[in-house]
């Protein structure tokens, strides 16, 4: 978001404002109060005696309450005036604004107080794309209420506002009439309720609570907060960004109606609150040892909601995971594929791949041998799908060009997919991490099959299919004459050349060979790809690169999150601590919250991270990278019925102990003390015997297991 922006949400609903609280929206811009994808207040403007006010401070109490200090122009530089105003916003299925104006003089004062009203009704992928409404508006007064209204057909959506203190309502707004006396105040409530009605269809929109939401919310976040691990550590700046992690991933949870009262993360503001199947995978994935029920609520949803027939609109096969699920006008009269949409291709290995570390973590078998056949399905299609090639690889090609992704793995963005000099390959496309994904999931649904599902037999297949995956891939991704792999396979199988991060993924998937390891880390780790804050999504050199290009030069956190867990898999301890001493260091710049991508200008050139212009934040796995870092640097792996401490901390972390980690074995503490000495000004190359050193055996002891 841009600077001087306030955001105020709570799941699904949010409000993006300026630092007044006024909201002034464009049809591009995406401020406003928006509720399931739509939004039902583009114009929210205070003004006293027909001024604006001028904002002293903001102050962000919760994730959902913002209070704003404001005061009367003056006509000079000081701020003497006589009046302040104090606006106090609630998010909670609407928006609740409490007004308070102060009189600081001795004598009582009369004016006009006017809060200017309206809606476009705008659908967040029109807002996105510039787009045109073509329903009709309409306004009514009802009694003490304003009513804001549109309707297309049978899609009607409106809102309702109205005040606790007698008020002046036309179709644009409320007035009041205000005399406060010397040294007094005044105040009123102002209510904003979304509503939505459609034939047959029952309502998605969250009950309206109002401030009645504020004591239960701050139960609910104190109890929250409390069920995660507890952390202490020498640097100050990391007990920041932790907090501020699980506090934004409370404040992005919501229920959807298809999960039933549970909650899973939306992915990000503003242009991803709603649910979607990759970034609940990877968020989930992220905060599996600290809040592990969002996992169980993503293996049920999406599962519930996993395809069950082939329709070419919405990318949907038997076996795909859902990749985005929309509320909003376009998606009810068809004009983007998104209720649900499945144009995703790594989501359905990957749902495997959370349900089995799911289980490994948590001991709940039950959760695994329920959602079975699920993830027997999402295995199927792997084979049965995706593989558009004929050549044993999942690939992807487009439905619907027009409205759907043109690029179905993590990198979605039209021209993230490329050669070296920059060509954009034809389709289908096979990019590598979507590989490794797949071996990923038929060694982890081997386990399952094996341990809990009782089935030997489809275990012994899915390992010997899961080998072959990972002997073929070594040879048709690997690229001898520069010793990495290829970013992609293009139609015909040839290599898409390109040097970018997703070969990071491919250590965390496991399916890199041990011999070409350390020369992947060194390209990871080279002038080229590794900023000094991070992993660039693309090398520097690459015929599309660019250090502000969303998929093709920037540093995602995210991203770095899981290519320092796959780090530590090959050994490469140091390495990893790297990586997070990087995004570590970002995340202080960014007061704790990481944003969805930063820039990749090399560190030494900028001396800070500097913003992505329209990143989401908070972004949910950007939210959750801190806390995959925290895993990656304590060496935390659960081992049968315990859990692996091997901490590989920078110097700069002094001390960390984190208290009462939750899984299989109960609760647990781990402590691990910064001794990786990080030199910010270079590269940290692989040491070969890193690998090896990794092999060392591992002693359990008192159920947490400790490498010497």
């Amino acid at each position: 978001m841009s600077e001087g922006r306030v955001e105020t949400l709570d799941g699904n609903t949010f409000v993006v404002s300026d630092p007044c609280g006024d909201i002034d929206a464009s049809r591009a811009d995406p401020t406003g109060l928006f509720c399931y994808d739509t939004r039902f207040l583009s114009s929210w403007a205070l003004t006293l005696d027909g001024q604006r006010l001028n904002a002293l401070s903001t102050d962000d109490l919760e994730y959902f309450q913002t209070r704003f200090f404001l005061v009367p122009h003056t006509g000079t530089v000081y701020i003497d005036a006589k009046q302040s105003v104090i606006r106090q916003r609630t998010v909670s299925g609407g928006m609740h604004e409490q007004l308070k104006v102060l009189n600081h003089d001795d004598k009582p004062v009369e004016f006009t107080i006017r809060v200017e009203a309206g809606s476009d009704f705008a659908d967040l992928f029109e807002v996105k794309d510039n787009l045109e409404k073509k329903g009709k508006y309409y306004t009514r007064i009802e009694g003490s209420r304003l009513l804001l209204g549109y309707e297309r057909d049978s899609f009607r959506r409106e809102t309702r506002i109205s005040a606790t203190a007698p008020a002046r309502i036309d179709e644009h707004g409320l007035s009041f009439d205000v005399r406060v006396p010397a040294h007094g105040e005044w105040t009123t409530d102002l209510d904003v309720v979304p509503a939505m009605s459609a034939p047959s269809r029952k309502s998605i929109l969250p009950p309206y609570m109002g401030e009645s939401c504020v004591q239960p919310k701050r139960a609910d976040l104190e109890r929250w907060l409390a069920r995660a691990p507890w952390l202490e550590c020498d640097w100050e700046s990391l007990k920041t960004t932790y907090k501020r992690s699980l506090v934004d991933l409370a404040a992005l949870r919501f229920s959807p109606v298809i999960a039933e009262g549970h909650n899973l993360p939306a992915a990000g503001l503003p242009w991803y609150m709603t649910m979607f199947g990759r970034d609940s995978i990877f968020t989930s994935l992220q905060a599996l040892p600290f809040v592990p029920g969002l996992a169980a609520t993503t293996i049920r949803v999406l599962g519930d909601w996993q395809g069950r027939c082939t329709d070419r609109f919405r990318d949907e096969d038997p076996g795909r995971i859902l990749h985005e699920m929309r509320y909003g006008e376009l998606t009810a009269f068809e004009e983007r594929p998104h209720s649900p949409y499945y144009g995703t291709a790594d989501a359905t290995p990957l749902y495997v791949v959370l349900l089995d570390e799911y289980e490994r973590w948590t001991g709940d078998s039950d959760l695994a041998r329920q959602f079975e056949l699920e993830a027997r399905a999402a295995l199927s299609w792997i084979d049965e799908y995706a593989d558009l090639m004929g050549k044993g690889y999942i690939a992807y090609q487009p439905g619907q060009p027009a409205t759907g992704l043109v690029n179905q793995c993590w990198k979605d963005s039209p021209d993230a997919i490329s050669y070296h000099d920059g060509r954009l390959p034809g389709f289908p496309r096979a990019t590598c991490e979507l590989q490794g994904y797949a071996y990923d999931a038929k060694r982890r649904g081997a386990r399952l099959a094996r341990d809990v599902w009782n089935d030997p037999e489809y275990a012994d297949r899915l390992e010997r299919e899961a080998a072959d995956c990972k002997r073929r891939f070594n040879i048709d991704f690997w690229i001898p004459d520069r010793q990495y792999y290829a970013l992609a396979l293009d139609a015909d199988g040839s290599q898409v050349d390109a040097l970018s991060s997703n070969i990071g993924h491919l250590l965390w998937s496991r399916i890199v060979d041990d011999d070409k390891a350390a020369a992947v880390v060194e390209h990871l780790f080279s002038p080229e790809l590794f900023s000094g804050w991070g992993v660039r999504t693309l090398a520097e050199g690459e015929g599309r690169y660019n250090p502000i290009g969303y998929h093709v030069g920037t540093v995602w956190p995210f991203d770095n999150s899981f290519i320092a867990w796959g780090l530590r898999f090959y050994g490469f301890k140091e390495q990893a601590a790297r990586i997070a001493a990087g995004i570590l260091d970002a995340a202080e710049f960014f007061e704790g919250r990481l944003p969805e991508a930063f820039a990749g200008y090399d560190r030494a050139l900028t001396k800070y991270p500097v913003e992505y212009p329209s990143a989401c934040s908070p972004q949910a796995w950007s939210t959750g990278a801190p806390l995959l870092l925290l895993r990656t640097m304590l060496g935390l792996e659960p081992c049968g019925e315990h859990v692996v401490v091997d901490p590989a901390l920078p110097t700069g972390i002094g001390r960390i102990e984190l208290v009462n980690i939750p899984g299989r074995w109960g609760c647990v503490d781990a402590f691990g003390r910064g001794r990786v000495e990080i030199d910010k000004r270079r590269h940290l190359r692989p040491q070969l015997g890193d690998r090896a050193r990794h092999k060392a055996k591992v002693e359990l002891i008192g159920g947490v297991g400790v490498l010497p």
